[in-house]
């Protein structure tokens, strides 16, 4: 006999008993199947049946797939918890970024949910870019047997609101897909309103895809090593420490821009160069005082407010300081007020929405009440606000850096409307009214559509004016602490160099290290002529082409209604130029390059 030939035959099974083996797992299914050799891997190491991993009912109906699409991360959290509620009345759940979903798998599926937000001007999120466009081609096939519903998130103060959702709901039923609800739109204070679509999808889907039978399958619970979730997120954030809010524009500066600096504390909370930070902030305690002074209400009484599905009872001051939006005014608060006070400016300004909103734009609430003075009762008028939602600041620093801290570039708005100073409610939160070693309640928004090359020999260009040079500073600090040797070429511009220039000591101490390999600024106001970071771009589009040609990444940061059309429309004329192409072609180059996740916008 061999050496080990015994042990091998006392491991292997004599013909009867393969015989029989065989005979009872003959009618198994493969979930079956794998929970046996969960079972008898079990047994092989001295478990008793006592010890048997928790079972479940097999699901054998159809999955359902979920896509989200999202360039904030809402559509991605309502998604992650649609999927872990229909997960737990037993459905099979398949989802997924509609970036990482082929399209031409939308033949085979028979359910199918998308939870999508809008880009700037109707424009579909980056990560969803591909799949419109399918969507919206010759190649996408006729879908009779896909049963589907759709969730868009927008804002109505924008011209097209949720106009992604609106494409994909069109397209799909021109497909032959069959609608299972009609699409719900909802406005930034989405919470309710997704949760009650969430649930009722559910329940419609409920008996179609949980055909379940009496099998047993094991629960696997899955852990990754090193990796620590932690609780705080938007619906509970973090109660941090302010450190440091200091002002890094100068004394002349026509701009009050802060460096702010939080503590994360014991929160456990991680981010990466590119993501943002959420900021829950309280109303400034002086503006509500104007604002119920001007209601001619009594800021003791009791409204309802509701918050995370809850209904709350807080005096009308306290609903006004830290729950309710009064520095920003929709269009549906001037329809509103303007049929309370029958005002004939408000009501023909309620009939153009898009003269509506340019007026949103420059009135906080209490502006639009002293124009057009009216009686409302507390609960009516607190009913017509939306809720406070917080703001999403670029982060400024790289966590490898800076470790339990976290660092935003915060430009305080402001403005004079009739001789009254109106500010911000977040950056004037964190700027004024906040002191340092206060709280503020945070939390952090991952942002996957802009993030540093994985290979860090890859040359990257930032371009970012104003407070946009926030997530490059992370950049910055991450390439460093990653002993990364691909190049860095920054384009930052502001008003002037002397007041205006965020950060200096700290770029010119990057190109001194050569870590920074090219910096061009453009001061608009330092000369007769206004210099703009596109035409910095437009100066050096040889230049700028080689890096795009050698694989360079292309990132922009800043205000997405002007910066960041002029600078795109500057690429397309370089490009074509410097490519011998035509602007169709240099537009697709671009396009290529986004495809590729080569160039990447966080504008606001």
């Amino acid at each position: 006999m061999l050496p080990g030939q015994q042990n091998l035959n006392q491991t292997m099974l004599d013909a009867n008993q393969l015989a029989s083996l065989k005979e009872t797992i003959g009618s198994y299914s493969p979930l079956q199947l794998a929970w046996a050799s969960g079972y008898i891997a079990a047994k092989s190491e001295g478990s008793s049946v006592a010890t048997l991993p928790t079972a479940v009912h097999v699901q054998t109906a159809a999955t359902l797939t979920i896509l989200f699409s999202s360039q904030t991360g809402n559509a991605k959290g309502v998604a992650g918890q649609l999927a872990k509620s229909a997960e737990a009345v037993g459905i099979t759940v398949n989802l997924k970024n509609v970036a990482e979903y082929k399209p031409k798998a939308l033949k085979a599926e028979t359910h199918l949910l998308i939870v999508t937000s809008t880009n700037g001007e109707g424009e579909p999120p980056d990560d969803a870019i591909e799949f419109h466009e399918f969507l919206n081609s010759k190649k996408a096939p006729k879908l009779p047997n896909l049963n589907y519903s759709i969730l868009a998130l927008g804002d109505s103060s924008y011209e097209f609101y949720c106009q992604t959702g609106i494409d994909f709901d069109q397209r799909l039923q021109a497909l032959g897909a069959k609608q299972v609800t009609a699409r719900i739109d909802c406005d930034v204070d989405y919470e309710d309103d997704a949760a009650a679509w969430s649930v009722s999808i559910i329940e419609t889907l409920k008996d179609d895809l949980t055909q379940s039978s009496d099998s047993l399958a094991p629960v696997v619970n899955i852990t990754v090593a090193g990796v620590v979730e932690s609780q705080y997120n938007k619906q509970n954030p973090y109660a941090a420490e302010l450190l440091v809010s200091q002002k890094i524009t100068g004394r002349d500066s026509a701009k009050d821009v802060r460096h702010v600096e939080i503590d994360l504390g014991e929160s456990g909370l991680t981010y990466q160069a590119g993501d943002a930070l959420g900021v829950w902030f309280e109303n400034s305690t002086s503006l509500v005082a104007e604002l119920i002074a001007a209601l001619t209400l009594n800021g003791d009484e009791k409204v309802t407010v509701k918050l995370n599905g809850k209904e709350q009872t807080l005096s009308l001051t306290q609903a006004l300081i830290s729950s309710l939006e009064i520095t920003q005014t929709a269009p549906a608060f001037i329809e509103f007020w303007a049929n309370v006070s029958g005002d004939e400016k408000l009501l023909a300004l309620a009939e153009d929405k898009n003269t509506a909103r340019e007026f949103s734009a420059n009135h906080q609430i209490v502006d639009v009440v002293k124009q057009a003075p009216a009686k409302v009762a507390a609960q009516q008028f607190v009913d017509a606000l939306r809720k406070i939602t917080p703001r999403l600041y670029s982060i400024a620093s790289s966590q490898t850096e800076v470790e339990d801290e976290v660092h935003l570039t915060v430009g305080l708005v402001s403005y004079e409307h009739e001789g009254q100073l109106r500010l911000g409610g977040a950056s004037s939160f964190l700027a004024q009214h906040l002191d340092e070693g206060g709280t503020v309640k945070v939390f952090i928004e991952h942002n996957d559509n802009f993030r540093l090359p994985e290979n860090t020999d890859t040359p990257v260009i930032m371009v970012g004016p104003g407070t946009g040079v926030a997530p490059f500073r992370a950049f910055m600090q991450e390439r460093e602490a990653s002993d990364a040797t691909g190049d860095n070429w920054m384009f930052f511009g502001e008003q002037t160099f002397t007041q205006d220039f965020l950060y200096q000591v700290e770029w010119q101490g990057y190109l001194k290290s050569g870590l920074l390999t090219k910096m061009d600024v453009a001061f608009s106001r330092d000369q007769v002529e206004k210099i703009y970071v596109q035409d910095r771009i437009k100066e050096n589009a040889a230049e700028v082409f080689a890096w795009l040609e050698r694989g360079a990444h292309l990132y922009i940061c800043g205000d997405a209604n002007r910066m960041a059309k002029d600078v795109h429309n500057t690429l397309v004329d370089v490009i074509a130029e410097q490519g011998s192409l035509s602007a169709e072609q240099a537009e697709e180059y671009l396009k290529s390059l986004r495809s590729n996740k080569r160039y990447q916008k966080d504008v606001y």
